[in-house]
Order: structure tokens, then C-alpha cells, then sequence
């Protein structure tokens, strides 16, 4: 992270904010999952109880249908959320570059400016460090942080050693020591440690419904392979994609040899997973209603990106841009936020959550943040359809493509470690090679790669875009259309940081908007 110039005005103006008590502050609660695709719940019509809480919370308040993340990974995605800047911008485009990440002020630093208390309770993986927050105990994929009970030292050994990807029966894990629960027990905790007249701001970050694909009962029979309903493509349509979705379907293979057998049941798992982390939210959310907290709190649940869930046959994440990687859930509740019961119609990104939260708290949105402020939109005031008539996604570290004709194989290069079933990272050098570009307006998408290449789809018609209609002259003019938008995103993230030292006046709309009218 670098220090980069500020003008006076801005500094003072965040000097001034923290000399007095921010008594009449909400408070705030970030709840994030990890991998979670939008579309598996009943207000965009899935047929199962699946997510019923955030359902209901989201008709009583605000939730989008076009939120998507900024990337389909989890380093640039949170390091984006966290800076308010895209992946090309915070220079975070792997899992691996986090020591990279280039920013001015984040939104840990300007709650704190601004008298919050800060925590995290669960996965972290951002370029946040413990010494940031006020509070911290971590979780991931395979266990707590920090292990100080028989329990959780026991649910390390079956993640990692039994359960590494996934877990086909019902898990030996009870319901009281999986982390969702956990993890809701001490952020419960926490918050009741806290000052009423000292506003709080708490990240609750599930590790789940990420792989190990492991659930207990009652989830595990609740979404039975012969209950859920199938998915809509299979490996017969990978054709009709591009050459990465074929190499992960070989490295998945490689590492689980009976994956289209046993999919089905890591489908109800993975729905399994989800469930019991909406029971656990309505747990959390429920019990700070009976304390009187929820009021004066602006809860947002949301993911950092999807999973294919079986879509094209294959799971986890890795190639591409399709719907089921970046659109993801988001929902607005508690202080401030007007019941919208429909959907919000606009296009909206992970990278908009840090300069929603500054509007909310009443600061300025710091220099080079790139997302908008939904704030208006969520208090039910005036906002430009314009600016929110699309949103971009980006992808890939750049480079040439890698391709199956390589020489290294997926064993030299890390992504298959044999021996252990399903045991691959499908982020690797041949899924995240080359730079790839997305942008999704109304029902139409288009995605561009640094060959040329292109695609075209029209999502109502065929949401798992599997036919291509990128070159189509019937379709020309919507083709030139989301070209030209793609071309204005583009440009619009160009990093302005560091801005000029000298002279030069840095021109900035208060809710980060371009588009006024």
C-alpha cells in the first residue's frame, strides 16, 4: 500500500471528522459469503426454500438483480470492495497479488476517522491485517485462525485431511460447531461488547459455501440430488464455450475422476450450505431486532462472486465471465433504506459499496474510488438511470493465453496435487491468463478478450450463454452498442491516482457519478 497525496481540504475536512463523537452514526454490518451465485434463491424464482430469510428481508427492504462482483475471484474481489477500486486499478487481478494492492484511503480507515469501531469475524483473504481492526478472529476454507478447542481442532482435521473438497455423505460436523454457526456466535458476542454512543462497524465473512462442499443435517437431506432441480447446460454444451472452460473440465477430471457422478449431491450440498447460512443470518439479524439494534443498522448481505454449481457441468469457479461466476446477491437492510419490493433496476457493482457507505455516514468519497454511491437509490431520492444503465467485470492477469498444448502441466504448476480427491485450484496460470472484459445493460451481454474475440448474449432468452451471437448482423447494432459502452467503462478506469501535485484541480461528482442527467 502506498501513501499518495491528498489535497489539504480533504485532509483537514477528515482531520475535523474525528474530533468528536459520531454518536448519531448507524452502525454497520457487512455480511459476505464466499461463492455464492445470485440465482439460487426465491425472489428470483427458485423453486426451494433455499435463502427464505434474505428473501424476506429483501422485500421488506432493497436488493438488485444486476449486482455483480468485480471479479470472479476472492482477493480482487474483497481488495476491490475495500478500496472501492477495480482489480485493474488496485493491481490485484490474482489471489496472489494482494502484497500489491495500490489505493488512497480504504473504508477502514475512514470509518475509523469517523469513531467506528471495526471487526471482523471470519474469512478474511484481502490485504487487511489483524493490526487494522479493532477485533479480529479469522476463519477459512479449513478452520479457525487460532484453534483453542478439541472442537475446532477436530473440524480442521476433517476439512483438511477427510474433506479437502468436498464431503458426499452427511457431515460428522454438528450444526453448533460448523463455522457459519460459529462465526454468528461471536460476532453476536462482539457487538454486544459495544458502546452504545460508539458506532460499530462489523464484517462477518462466511468461508462457506466455498468448497469443501461438506453440509450437516438437516441440510443435507433438505436439497437430495432426486429434490433439486437440474441444471440447465452439461458438459455436452462446453463446445460452445471457450477453450478454458474445456482445460478446467480436463483438470477437474484429472482431480476427481467421478465429478459428473457425483455432481448431483455436490449441487445439495452446496445448496445445503447456503441454507444453513441464511438460518444463521436470521439468527444474528433476529436477535439485534430483540436488542433494539436494528434500526440503527445497515446490514448488507452479499458475496464476493459465484460458483458454477454444476452449470456446464463443471464447479468451483476458473474460466470465463458467465452469469453464474459474477452476479452475485446483494441486499440492503435497517437504517435508512426505503422497502423497495421489486428488484432496483440498475447495474451495480461490489466496487460501489465503500462510496455507499461514506454517503451514508455523511464524508466525502476519498480521491481515486471508482465506485458510486447507492445511497440515494437506497433512501428512495432522485438518481441518473444513466449512470447505472451498465456494469463492467474484469478478468484475467494479462499475457498471452495459455493453452493444453503448453508444455507445463497442471501438476508442475501447482494446480493438481495428486493423491487427493478433488483437490485442484481451478484459479491457474491457463484459466487466468489474458485479460478479458465483460459488461452486462438491460438483458444483454456482451465480453471481449485481448485477442478480439467476442460474445454476445441475450440473457432472458439464453441465461446460460451458450449461443453466441457475437458477429451476427442481425444484432449489429446492439453488438456496437455494448461496444461502445465497454469502451466508456473502460476508459472511465483509467486510474487517476496520484493525481497531479501541482496546480491541476481534480474534478469529482459527491456520489462518484458521470452521468448527472
Amino acid at each position: 500500500m502506498k501513501n499518495l497525496y491528498l489535497p489539504l481540504t480533504a485532509a483537514l475536512a477528515a482531520v475535523g471528522a474525528s474530533t468528536f463523537a459520531q454518536t448519531t452514526k448507524p452502525n454497520i454490518v457487512l455480511i459476505m459469503t464466499d461463492q455464492q451465485r445470485a440465482d439460487l434463491c426465491g425472489r428470483e424464482g427458485f423453486p426451494m426454500a433455499i435463502t427464505p430469510f434474505a428473501d424476506s428481508l429483501a422485500h421488506q427492504n432493497v436488493w438488485f438483480d444486476k449486482a455483480y462482483t468485480v471479479a470472479p475471484a476472492s482477493a480482487p474481489a474483497r481488495c476491490s470492495m475495500f478500496t472501492g477500486r477495480f482489480p485493474s486499478a488496485t493491481h490485484v487481478r490474482t489471489n496472489h497479488n494482494v502484497p500489491d494492492v495500490y489505493y488512497n484511503k480504504d473504508m477502514v480507515t475512514v470509518l475509523k476517522e469517523n469513531g467506528y469501531k471495526t471487526a471482523l469475524v471470519g474469512k478474511n483473504h484481502s490485504y487487511l491485517k489483524a493490526s487494522d481492526m479493532d477485533y479480529w478472529i479469522d476463519y477459512g476454507h479449513w478452520g479457525k485462525g487460532k484453534k483453542n478447542t478439541p472442537e475446532e481442532k477436530e473440524l480442521a482435521r476433517f476439512l483438511n485431511q477427510q474433506a479437502r473438497g468436498q464431503w458426499l455423505e452427511p457431515s460428522p460436523i454438528p450444526l453448533e460447531q460448523q463455522q457459519p454457526t460459529t462465526i454468528v456466535n461471536e460476532a453476536l458476542d462482539w457487538i454486544g461488547q459495544q458502546k452504545a454512543d460508539e458506532p460499530f462497524f462489523l464484517w462477518v465473512s462466511f468461508a462457506e459455501p466455498h468448497n469443501p462442499y461438506q453440509v450437516c443435517e438437516p441440510y443435507y437431506s433438505m436439497f437430495a440430488p432426486d429434490k433439486i432441480p437440474q441444471p440447465r447446460t452439461t458438459r455436452k454444451d462446453l463446445p460452445k464455450k471457450s477453450d478454458k472452460y474445456q482445460i478446467l473440465s480436463q483438470l477437474e477430471d484429472a482431480s476427481c475422476p467421478d465429478l459428473q457422478r457425483d455432481l448431483p449431491r455436490l449441487r445439495g450440498n452446496y445448496m445445503g450450505m447456503i441454507r444453513l447460512i441464511d438460518d444463521q443470518v436470521k439468527r444474528m439479524i433476529e436477535t439485534l431486532k430483540a436488542e433494539g439494534k436494528y434500526e440503527n443498522t445497515i446490514f448488507i448481505i452479499l458475496a464476493d462472486h459465484g460458483d458454477y454449481c454444476g452449470e456446464y457441468g463443471l464447479i468451483r469457479k476458473g474460466a470465463g465471465t458467465p452469469e453464474c461466476l459474477t452476479r452475485i446477491p446483494m441486499v440492503w437492510a435497517g437504517y435508512g433504506i426505503k422497502q423497495q419490493k421489486q428488484p432496483m433496476d440498475a447495474h451495480v457493482s461490489l466496487a460501489d459499496i465503500f462510496p455507499t457507505l461514506c454517503t451514508a455516514i455523511g464524508t466525502d468519497i476519498p480521491v481515486g474510488v471508482q465506485g458510486r454511491s447507492l445511497w440515494p437509490m437506497l433512501t428512495g431520492q432522485e438518481y441518473p438511470k444513466k449512470e447505472f444503465a451498465s456494469i463492467i467485470v474484469e478478468q484475467g492477469f494479462g499475457g498471452e493465453d495459455f493453452t493444453l498444448n503448453e508444455p507445463l502441466t497442471f501438476a508442475e504448476e501447482g494446480a493438481l496435487t495428486p493423491g487427493k480427491i478433488a483437490y485442484c485450484d481451478e484459479l491457474n496460470t491457463w484459466t487466468q491468463s489474458g485479460t478479458q472484459r465483460m459488461i452486462r445493460k438491460d438483458d444483454w451481454k456482451l465480453i471481449m478478450d485481448n485477442y478480439g474475440r467476442g460474445e454476445l448474449y441475450n440473457l432472458k432468452n439464453d441465461p446460460s450463454e451458450i449461443n453466441n451471437l457475437f458477429g451476427n448482423k442481425k444484432y449489429a447494432d446492439k453488438q456496437m452498442e455494448l461496444i461502445e459502452a465497454l469502451i466508456t467503462w473502460n476508459l472511465r478506469l483509467q486510474d487517476p491516482l496520484p493525481i497531479p501535485r501541482n496546480r491541476y484541480h481534480f474534478k469529482q461528482n459527491p456520489y462518484n457519478y458521470h452521468f448527472t442527467d
